[in-house]
């Protein structure tokens, strides 16, 4: 009976959570206009039952860059490994390894290589914005003890 239990939860984990190398995922051009030499990968999102957030991988070729565009959600970043600028309409910053950086909503912005390889960054994003948002005092960095 414990063996039955426990191979119905090992089938409900496998059907709820994805583990695998992001090498396994596809490295998609970014073909919207205004991009040059970004590439993508959809690391996790709706089509993997993510209900809120999706997690990209961007890799942009040296001297290429994202389009310069806005719209009504922030971005998460973080930086892996390369020489980028995050440009805004308030000007230009340096991204670095290990760098994180949050980018406003209705923020006009692109990355943009300006190193001698690939800038490679994480990008969370929300699915949909909502116009109400309740505080999580866990996110907020007010309340530690979870």
């Amino acid at each position: 009976m414990r063996s039955l239990q426990n191979q119905f939860i090992l089938k409900l984990l496998e059907e709820t959570m994805k583990h695998v190398s992001f090498k396994e995922i596809p490295l998609e051009e970014v073909s919207v206009e205004g991009a040059k030499g970004a590439k993508i990968r959809w690391l996790i999102g709706e089509r993997d039952g993510a209900p809120h957030f999706a997690k990209r991988m961007f890799e942009i070729e040296v001297g290429g860059h994202t389009p310069y565009h806005i719209h009504d959600f922030e971005h998460l970043i973080f930086v892996l490994d390369g020489l980028g600028e995050l440009v805004t309409e308030n000007g230009k910053s340096q991204m670095n390894p290990w760098d994180v950086i949050y980018v406003d909503p209705n923020m006009k912005h692109n990355f943009v290589n300006i190193g001698d390889k690939p800038l490679i960054f994480l990008c969370s994003v929300p699915f949909e914005v909502k116009k109400e948002v309740k505080k999580n005092p866990f996110a907020s960095g007010k309340a530690n003890n979870c």
